[in-house]
């Protein structure tokens, strides 16, 4: 397998993440396709702690994130998305008061 299983991940999608994801997930986070991912575990390089199950491989969400410089913080993509349009009304009635 050397194709890419999908484009990376956005900050909204990898917010929705599980508390644990699947290879393919962890190496669209970091934007390498699963072959590399398989391989940098053989070499004990993949950048964050990955757990054997059987003949299958966990990524604990939380140190995908940390490995990411994404800090843990109890935020969802509603959220985010509720944040941003909350700071555009703010901005907007921010232009049109009076400077006085």
């Amino acid at each position: 397998m050397s194709a890419r299983s999908g484009p990376p991940l956005g900050f909204a999608e990898a917010f929705d993440l599980p508390l644990s994801v699947d290879l393919r997930t962890a190496a669209r986070a970091f934007g390498v396709c699963p072959g590399t991912a398989y391989r940098l575990i053989r070499l004990g390089a993949f950048p964050c702690p990955v757990l054997r199950l059987g003949r299958r491989y966990r990524i604990p969400t939380a140190y995908l994130l940390r490995a990411l410089g994404i800090e843990e913080r109890p935020v969802y993509a509603v959220d985010l998305e509720a944040g941003a349009a909350n700071a555009a009304r703010l901005d907007d009635t921010r232009g049109t008061e009076d400077p006085a």
